[in-house]
């Protein structure tokens, strides 16, 4: 086995740890990421429980509310503040690991939290980090975490990047990531890179993974493994970074109040030194945390449900469901929920919907779908130890 390229297992090798001094948290996302509300529509599709009263509830908005529910046009934030997230990364990494950490905040299509953290002494050598939603072929849009970008010229970048966003041409996108790569402590991870988002089909979505490789590999110096995507579809990372030739990087994707379920472990004492530890030595420990052997599905739950939790003691305006969610009102205005309805209290469509995704968590359903979706089986079938 090769020390240069590894996966390990914390509930496998509990002291492999010890062997490092940091650990690096990448791809997490803070309530300055905007999130669809399109989970809610996917829950009311999948769960024969749910559809009844997801229709219902739709139908109601429309005749008492004279406001047709928008899940494209709605969102929602996750609902850790940046100091939060930033807090909750580098405790489980002090706690669980006994190392250094470091943490690469990267919320969707913005750096607020970043710049916002450099600001808290704590956490001033955060790296300025983005997830960067990239169209690309016309009809798919892969997620691109941009890690480490210069502080001077993040605010031009990420205009660059609006830009683009804007009016998409993949040649443009291949001499976006040639610029950045050309930046030497920049690092440029294609995230979770098999999950067809955008269900555009499976097979056009490999096709265009493959198309995006063939142009841009060059400038791509990792694949994620993500911790919140299931065993088969990180096995299939596997083999892609395989073909390729790339290393593989840990991305937890946290958006609730699970810390990543995976991290690196690296002696790097600075963002910087790990860049140059996956780019010029071509190093990279991928470390899954106990919270990735848990039921796929039930994981996927719970993350939803820290959606939509209320948080009493978390700063204003974090507290909330209602305050997290936002729909457009009856001028297609963006706004709170909070502040859509003067009595502060939700259209029932939501209210109905909110209640019928909280029941799946309650202890007896939450522990009978745990039981239903236990993956103990997989645990013999991990993604290896071998080298990568």
């Amino acid at each position: 086995m090769t020390d240069l390229r590894r996966i390990s297992y914390l509930w496998k090798e509990t002291r492999i740890n010890r062997e490092y001094s940091t650990g690096v948290s990448l791809h997490s996302h803070t309530n300055q990421s905007k999130e669809t509300l399109d989970f809610l529509a996917n829950l009311g599709t999948q769960y024969r429980l749910l559809r009844p009263i997801f229709r219902e509830a739709e139908r109601r908005s429309r005749e008492r509310y004279n406001i047709p529910v928008n899940y494209a046009a709605a969102y929602w934030t996750p609902p850790l503040t940046p100091r939060l997230a930033f807090d909750l990364e580098s405790g489980q990494i002090l706690s669980k690991l006994g190392l250094r950490p470091l943490v690469s905040i990267t919320d969707h299509d913005n750096i607020n939290a970043p710049m916002l953290l450099r600001t808290v002494a704590s956490a001033r050598h955060i790296p300025v980090s983005v997830e960067w939603s990239a169209p690309f072929g016309g009809d798919q849009a892969f997620h691109l975490g941009i890690h480490n970008l210069p502080s001077e010229s993040g605010a031009a970048w990420m205009k660059a990047f609006e830009e683009y966003t804007a009016n998409p041409n993949d040649e443009s996108l291949t001499e976006i990531l040639a610029a950045l790569h050309a930046l030497p402590n920049v690092l440029i991870v294609f995230n979770h890179p098999m999950w067809d988002l955008y269900l555009i089909g499976d097979a056009k979505h490999q096709q265009r993974v493959q198309n995006f490789m063939e142009a841009n590999h060059r400038f791509i110096h990792a694949l994620e493994l993500n911790g919140l995507r299931h065993w088969e579809e990180n096995r299939a990372v596997k083999r892609l970074a395989k073909q390729w030739g790339k290393l593989l990087i840990s991305g937890g994707d946290r958006h609730g109040i699970e810390p990543n379920a995976n991290v690196n472990l690296s002696n790097a004492a600075t963002f910087t030194e790990f860049v140059h530890e996956i780019r010029y030595e071509g190093r990279s420990h991928v470390l899954f945390m106990p919270q990735y052997a848990g039921p796929w599905k039930h994981r996927i739950l719970e993350s939803t449900l820290d959606a939509i939790r209320d948080y009493p003691e978390f700063p204003q305006g974090s507290r909330y469901w209602d305050e997290r969610v936002f729909h457009p009102d009856h001028n297609g205005v963006v706004r709170p929920l909070r502040e859509l309805w003067p009595s502060q209290e939700a259209p029932s469509y939501l209210a109905l919907a909110i209640k019928a995704v909280r029941l799946m968590g309650s202890r007896p359903v939450a522990d009978g779908l745990r039981m239903a979706w236990s993956e103990s089986r997989e645990l013999r079938f991990t993604l290896g130890e071998e080298a990568v």
